[in-house]
């Protein structure tokens, strides 16, 4: 079961289950990409769609104006658990600036 905050015919947004802040929501395009690094040129519009519903879902959610952050892991060692690209928006607090 998600708690579902977006879904059109290309992308579909719920909060994780496991956040790492007060807002944490993970953004999925419904096309099977497994990674980033296999993005395909003809991807680029869908991913540009994404990171348009993370900013919406930022002024839904509250955070727009505090501030945010938009990341994408990339492969075991970026912290990729799941093979499907995805998104993650996180804020809702102070977030430190270390990385990894």
């Amino acid at each position: 079961p998600s708690d579902t905050v977006y879904q059109d015919e290309e992308i579909i947004a719920f909060r994780d289950i496991n956040p790492k802040a007060p807002v944490h929501i993970v953004i999925i395009p419904r096309k099977h990409i497994p990674s980033l690094d296999q993005l395909k040129e003809s991807d680029s519009a869908l991913v540009g769609r994404m990171v348009a519903v993370a900013n919406k879902l930022a002024e839904d959610e509250g955070v727009a104006d505090k501030g945010y952050r938009v990341v994408i892991n990339c492969g075991k060692e970026g912290g990729q658990f799941v093979p499907h690209l995805h998104l993650h928006l996180v804020g809702g607090r102070q977030l430190s600036d270390q990385v990894g």
